[in-house]
Formats: structure tokens, C-alpha cells, sequence
């Protein structure tokens, strides 16, 4: 209500600024022109890398061309874009979240715990429920450090970053949980008309949350919060509530890429699972074109991203260079998304 009185008291100095009768009203409709220009010239610019890597390939890396390689590259890519389009939620806030390897971590120390102890279809259905809830509650205990005691979302996502995959491997008593179950690892081994099922799941979920950030109600005040969240909480936008539901989208998701995870090695290890996911995951937000700084999502432009890292990856190992080698990458990848956010701001 204060919102739509607040816009109501507004709208005589919109109509009079849309006029474009005075200096500044054209100023302003210059810099938002401006914006806009750039904000077309990031996403070419992404694009333009992505293709330029698949013809590097195409011509200098053998079997590049091929359908296994192709899948080989999609599948790897799906947990980094699936914990990246949470992770984008989390930065238009202005926040960060360092724990999403550890929600994959203790998402994919439940599930086999539950399908391996529980027979038939109700072992399976909780299997991919409980977990993905379990996460998402550690995104709600990041959510209320944020919002309700004003900690740091890089020291309060540090917390789980360091103890939740200690409770996973003191869930499991620090074992390898092995299984091979179909049903459950469907989700990562199955296939729809050809097409790896978790490649369609990967694709529905970036649909799905492009059409949350630009077309719902709490797509607009993710952005206003990332923003200028001051600003936003006197226009009676529930600041607070925007940024705990966004912790807790983002853990969920690693939960569900930590269940995809499991199933495609036919096994849950505490120790592995999800780690290292949060460097993949802000390179693919940075690359995206999302800025660190808060007040844009761009969920396609983090698939464009995630796409560049994993191609980048593969180009290295096809040429000799060690996996190693790829981290340092990684690190120089963020850094130069980030120099070329602010030159273009």
C-alpha cells in the first residue's frame, strides 16, 4: 500500500519528466538509453566469446564436432548453471553465498541414506524431496544471519561454507555411500527423445527463473533490492523477505545439483561432493554479465557464462594442459568480468 501511495504522489512528475521539456528529463532519458546500449553490448559480448571458443574447436581440437562430445560437455555444465541461477539470485542482492557446495554435499548425503532404507517408490519420492528441503534450510539459516542479525553474507555464508560439509560426513559417518538404484539416478542417466534428461531439467529451470526476474513481482524487487535497498524498504518493498527467500532458492537448487551429482557417479562421498562449485558458480554469474555489486540477474547470461567455463575447460584438457591449470583460469576469468563491468559502468 505505501508502495502504490508512494507512486500515486509520483506520477505528476513522471507525466512531466516524460515531456522531455526540460534538460534534465533528457539526461535522464540519455543515460537510460545508455544502459540499455550496454546492456546489449554485454550479452553480444558473451555470445561473441562463446562462439569464437566452438570455432577454435571445430578447428583445432579433434572430434570436437562429435554427439558424445557434445554431451559430454552439456551434462558437466548442468550443476554449475542449476547452483549459478541461485547464486544470481543471491548476487542481485548485493550478497554472496559460499555455502552451496556444502548444500550439495549434505543433500547428497541424504538421499541414498533414504532410497537405500526405505523400499519402493516412497524411498525414492522422499529421496529427491527431503533433501532438496534440507538444503533449502540452510539457505533459510544464511537468510536470517543476513536480514535478521546484519551479518556479512561472506562471513555468514562462511559458516555452513565450513561446518555443512562436517555434518554431511558426520551424517554418513564419513563413508562412501554407494548404490545403483535407476529410478533415483534417472534424474542425471536418463534420456527423453535422445537428450539427457538432466539437460532439459537444466534448460527448464533457466526458463523458468528468466521468466521470474523479469516478469513477477519479486523478480522487480530482487533488483530494487540489489540496488539500493535503502531506497527500496522506504518504498515499502519487504527488503528483508526478498533476500531470505533468495538464500533459500539458491540453497535448494545446490541441493538439487548435489542429487544430479550423486547419481551420475553412482555414489555420495561427503568429502567430494560440490566441491569447488561456488568458484564455478560465481565465474558463470561474473561471466554472465550479472554485476557482483547487486541490482541485475541475468539467468541466461549466466548459462552463456557456465557454457565459456566448462568449453574453456574441456579446450584445455583436449590440448594437454592439466585441470590444475584450469583454476588459475577460473580466477583470472572473474577478475576480468569484473574490470569490464565497471569500465562499462
Amino acid at each position: 500500500m505505501a508502495l502504490k501511495l508512494h507512486t500515486e504522489t509520483l506520477q505528476p512528475e513522471v507525466r512531466q519528466l516524460d515531456t522531455g521539456s526540460t534538460p534534465a528529463a533528457a539526461t535522464r532519458t540519455k543515460a537510460s538509453s545508455t544502459v540499455q546500449k550496454w546492456r546489449h553490448l554485454a550479452m553480444q559480448r558473451e555470445v561473441i566469446v562463446l562462439l569464437a571458443m566452438v570455432l577454435f574447436n571445430l578447428i583445432f581440437t579433434p572430434h570436437f564436432w562429435s554427439l558424445q562430445t557434445f554431451n559430454v560437455n552439456m551434462t558437466q555444465v548442468v550443476t554449475i548453471v542449476i547452483v549459478g541461477i541461485g547464486m544470481t539470485l543471491v548476487v542481485a542482492t548485493g550478497g554472496i553465498d559460499l555455502s552451496v557446495g556444502a548444500s550439495m554435499a549434505i543433500s547428497g548425503a541424504l538421499a541414498p541414506m533414504l532410497f537405500l532404507n526405505i523400499a519402493g517408490p516412497g524411498g525414492i519420492a522422499l529421496a529427491f524431496v527431503l533433501p532438496v528441503l534440507a538444503a533449502g534450510l540452510c539457505g533459510v539459516f544464511n537468510g536470517l544471519l543476513v536480514t535478521r542479525l546484519s551479518v556479512q553474507p561472506i562471513v555468514a555464508t562462511l559458516v555452513l561454507f565450513i561446518a555443512g560439509r562436517g555434518i554431511a560426513q558426520v551424517v554418513t559417518d564419513g563413508s562412501l555411500q554407494a548404490f545403483n538404484t535407476p529410478a533415483f539416478q534417472w534424474i542425471a542417466l536418463g534420456k527423453v527423445a535422445g537428450v539427457p534428461f538432466q539437460v532439459l531439467l537444466m534448460l527448464a529451470l533457466v526458463a523458468i527463473f528468466v521468466w521470474v526476474v523479469r516478469k513477477t513481482l519479486f523478480g522487480q524487487y530482487l533488483l530494487i533490492t540489489g540496488g539500493n535497498e535503502k531506497a527500496a524498504y522506504l518504498c515499502g518493498v519487504p527488503t528483508a523477505t526478498v533476500k531470505l527467500i533468495a538464500y533459500t532458492l539458491c540453497a535448494a537448487l545446490a541441493g538439487l545439483a548435489g542429487l544430479i551429482s550423486i547419481s551420475v557417479n553412482s555414489s555420495s562421498d561427503a568429502n567430494v561432493v560440490g566441491l569447488g562449485v561456488e568458484l564455478d558458480a560465481i565465474a558463470a554469474v561474473a561471466v554472465g554479465g550479472t554485476a557482483l555489486t547487486g541490482g541485475k540477474a541475468y539467468i541466461g547470461g549466466t548459462l552463456i557464462g557456465a557454457l565459456i567455463i566448462q568449453l574453456l575447460r574441456y579446450t584445455l584438457l583436449a590440448h594437454g594442459i592439466p585441470d590444475a591449470a584450469a583454476l588459475v583460469v577460473k580466477a583470472g576469468i572473474i577478475v576480468a568480468a569484473v574490470y569490464v563491468q565497471r569500465r562499462s559502468r
